[in-house]
Formats: C-alpha cells, sequence, structure tokens
C-alpha cells in the first residue's frame, strides 16, 4: 500500500499521504499546504479526499486551505459539527481512493468525534490503521482537552468512552495492522508517548500500557488520568479555529512577511502593543536583544513554547527574525493558530543599534563560574518536575518554564539568583520573560545541566527504591 507519513517535529506532528491510480487522500494536514499539493502533481493525482481524525488541539490544521485549492472533499468523523461545509461520516463508513478503501471507525474518548481509519489495499488486505489521537505509540490520547465543549463532558467519562473504544473497536483489529498515530514524543496529546513513529498493533497489545487485556475500565481511567498536567493556554483556542474556521494561511503570509525599519517597527510596537518576540540563538540573545522582547528560538521546540506561554493566538506580534528565516517563522507560528504576526525588524538588531535604539542584555556565566559561586548562591530550575525529580542541583528550586506565569509570586524579587535548564535555551525563555516584567536580578547559567555535571556542583540524583539495599 502506498502510504507516506510527514513528519513534522518541532510539534511531533504526522500527517499521511496515501495515493492510488491517480486519486489522493490527505489525513490531518498541517496549516501549510503547498507540500501535500506538490507531492500529488509530482504523482500525477488529484487530492479527492482530506481525512481529519478529530478537531485537533495542538495545532491548526490545514483542511480548509487544502480545500479550497483543491476541490477535495473533508471527511471528519461520527458527532463532528463544523462551521463549514464536509462529510460527515458514518461509523463503518467506506470511502474509496482509487482501489484502495478507507473505513471510518467512530473511536471516542479523546474527544467525541474521534475516529480512527482502517486501510485496505487493492487486494482486499487490512494494512494499516490511521489512529488520529486515539492510539499512540506507547500510549493513548488525553481525555481532558475536549471537556469544556459540551455541557456534563468530563474527562472521567472520555476516558470510560476510550477503554470502550479501544477494547470494542481497535483491539479485536489483526495484530498485522500498522499503527499510524498522528504525534509522536514530545506532544502534549498525551504522556508517555514513544520516539518510534509506527508499529504494529500486535506489538502495542503487548507493550503499551492502555492496551493490558486484564485491566478494568476503572483501572485504566486511574492509569490514564495520573499525573495529567494543565494542558497549554493555546489548545482550546486551536480547537475553535478548527471548528470555526481561520483566515488563509496566503492572507496571514502576506500580512505578517512585511520587513519594518527599526522606527516603523518602534512606531507599529508603540501603537499595537505587540508583543517584541525574538526568534534568534539564545547566546545572540543573551549579548543583545530589544529592551522588553521575549526569546523563544526557532532552533529549539519553537511553536509550542509560543503556544504555552503567549496566553492569546490573537496577541499582535513584531518578530526580530535571523535574516532568511521570515517565511518559517510566519508559518510556524500560524501552526498553532498565531496570525497576527505585523512584521519584522529589517536588518536586525544591528540596524536597531545604527539607528540609535538601545539594546539590554541578560547576565549570562558558565558552568564553571556558577560552580565558583554556588555556595551562596540561590538557584532556579527552569526544568519539567519530572526532570528535576531525577536529577538536580541540590539546592534547586523548580519554576518549571511551562507554568511560569502560574508561578510568578515564587520568583525572588531583591535577592540575585542563578536560571539554569537542560542546555541552555529555555533558562534563557525564563529569563527574557521574566526581564521584560521588571525582574533584572537573575543570571543565566549558559549550556544548563549539561554543563553544571562537569563541574563540582553537588547534585542529588533519583533512585528507584529497588535498587536500594
Amino acid at each position: 500500500m502506498k502510504i507516506e507519513q510527514i513528519y513534522t517535529g518541532c510539534i511531533a506532528h504526522a500527517a499521511y499521504y496515501i495515493e492510488n491510480n491517480g486519486e489522493v487522500a490527505i489525513f490531518d494536514p498541517l496549516r501549510e499546504v503547498q507540500p501535500y499539493i506538490d507531492r500529488a502533481n509530482k504523482d500525477n493525482a488529484k487530492i479527492k479526499y482530506i481525512f481529519e481524525t478529530h478537531f485537533h488541539a495542538d495545532f491548526v490544521s490545514g483542511h480548509l486551505d487544502l480545500a479550497k485549492k483543491t476541490g477535495a472533499q473533508i471527511v471528519f468523523g461520527p458527532t463532528a459539527n463544523p462551521d463549514f461545509e464536509c462529510i460527515v461520516a458514518e461509523d463503518n463508513q467506506e470511502f474509496i481512493l482509487g482501489n484502495y478503501t478507507i473505513k471510518a471507525i467512530h473511536t471516542p474518548g479523546h474527544t467525541l468525534e474521534s475516529t480512527c481509519y482502517l486501510l485496505t489495499d487493492e487486494h482486499g488486505k487490512q494494512h494499516g490503521i490511521i489512529t488520529g489521537d486515539t492510539l499512540f505509540i506507547g500510549d493513548v490520547g488525553r481525555p481532558d482537552l475536549a471537556q469544556k465543549l459540551v455541557e456534563d463532558l468530563t474527562q472521567d467519562k472520555l476516558a470510560g468512552y476510550l477503554f470502550d473504544s479501544l477494547r470494542n473497536k481497535i483491539m479485536p483489529l489483526s495484530d498485522e495492522l500498522i499503527v499510524y498515530p498522528n504525534h509522536g514524543a514530545g506532544s502534549a496529546c498525551g504522556k508517555n508517548m514513544s520516539k518510534e513513529t509506527t508499529d504494529t498493533l500486535g506489538n502495542q497489545k503487548k507493550t503499551n500500557y492502555a492496551l493490558r487485556a486484564d485491566m478494568t475500565k476503572e483501572e485504566f481511567k486511574a492509569e490514564l488520568l495520573d499525573g495529567l498536567t494543565p494542558p497549554p493556554a493555546y489548545f482550546p483556542q486551536n480547537v475553535m479555529m478548527n471548528i470555526k474556521g481561520y483566515d488563509s494561511l496566503d492572507n496571514i503570509m502576506e500580512k505578517g512577511n512585511k520587513p519594518l525599519t527599526p522606527k516603523e517597527f518602534e512606531t507599529v510596537a508603540n501603537q499595537t502593543e505587540a508583543l517584541v518576540l525574538d526568534v534568534r540563538n539564545e547566546n545572540d540573545f543573551v549579548k543583545e536583544h530589544i529592551p522588553g522582547s521575549i526569546f523563544i528560538g526557532l532552533h529549539g521546540g519553537f511553536a509550542p513554547w509560543v503556544g504555552a506561554l503567549i496566553k492569546d493566538v490573537k496577541q499582535p506580534i513584531l518578530l526580530i527574525i535571523p535574516n532568511g528565516k521570515e517565511e518559517e517563522t510566519i508559518t510556524r507560528l500560524s501552526r498553532v493558530g498565531f496570525d497576527n504576526t505585523l512584521g519584522f525588524l529589517q536588518g536586525g538588531i544591528d540596524a536597531w543599534k545604527n539607528a540609535g535604539f538601545e539594546t539590554d542584555y541578560i547576565q549570562s556565566v558558565t558552568p564553571n563560574d556558577f560552580a565558583n559561586h554556588y555556595n551562596d548562591a540561590i538557584v532556579i530550575d527552569a526544568r519539567k518536575p519530572s526532570e528535576f525529580e531525577a536529577e538536580r542541583v541540590e539546592k534547586g528550586i523548580n519554576i518549571p518554564l511551562d507554568y511560569l506565569n502560574e508561578h510568578l509570586a515564587e520568583v525572588p524579587k531583591n535577592d540575585t539568583f542563578y536560571v539554569h535548564c537542560a542546555g541552555g535555551y529555555r533558562s534563557v525563555i525564563w529569563a527574557s520573560i521574566m526581564k521584560s516584567r521588571g525582574y533584572h536580578n537573575m543570571i543565566n547559567v549558559e549550556k544548563g545541566m549539561a554543563g553544571i555535571r562537569e563541574t563540582e556542583v553537588p547534585l542529588t540524583k533519583f533512585v528507584c527504591p529497588s535498587t536500594l539495599k
């Protein structure tokens, strides 16, 4: 069967391209749709269907733009009720693609409309199943993202629906089926996803905690709901964009990909209360940046961090971008619904300085310098709690970047402190946010824990009880 997984690492997302006999189906497309059109043109084929496994929370799908540009029909699963024309499939409804058959299997649980698609080849052999966020490799979809969309819908109810969907709809299928999920490790749509992005259903039945044959529904719900952290603020906003519609990416690009002189940049910032977002490398940002700007570097988990830390997708944004990265930056912002880019600083920081405007910096030290001052230091760890529990600086205080907005009261206001993460990326984001809010009493530790481990700074490591004698 001709199926291609198109994986986008920065948001841990998998779309799928299936072609047979000149007809193409795209599953869960990203916002930028031209690559799918180009791929179909390469096969001299026409995109016939755009299948959506559910209303996504972690990205804005490209279904509307792709349908407008190709004439393809959008397909959602049972109970979906979007504000645009589409096919709402019935449970077990079949769609013909060339000589292939695609069967919609309604699997509520992650969301009410969640649907998997069973793929049968030209010989009548069931090849695989596209599972969306119902079943991942090593995990299943979290059941708390759709609960606010329907009255009296709780994560407990959705977890119960998911248990039934997995047991009654997925697990009875052939062990030979290949599982094609919507996400891999790094996505916030699950909590324990594998780095692998495909597997056989049979192996998942053996290794995935959620598919244990002897598990009761109550045990499943307890294990699934244990340890769930609050979803990022942009998730419900992306869901509504996917349901109600959104502006074309072409329009977003035309508006946002606009070079501004330093004076124009300053004027727009003052008139719109735009957030100045600097996407360069953290080493460049700490040396000099526009006062009040926020750092989230393109080379890291850019889009998810933007979504987690900037509360409103409608926030006006002005960009500081490495030369040649303008289109990439605007595209990656749009993937998570941030469509209100107003332009970028032409000539970057050098042009800003040459125009007579001031720059700021973040005090930053090497791991060895940090070690020399460790005894008298206050140390804040910006990593996730799980990282902090596994290994940490002995006197470290955990204030994770993910939830910095909720824990501002815990940040020292007067005493100087050091902040670090795992490698130096997140700590600069953390420090830039605090500096923009008037905190100037922090010192960034370069290279984070990776560098600190090479010093004499005392560390505390988690020891599994089973290894204790």
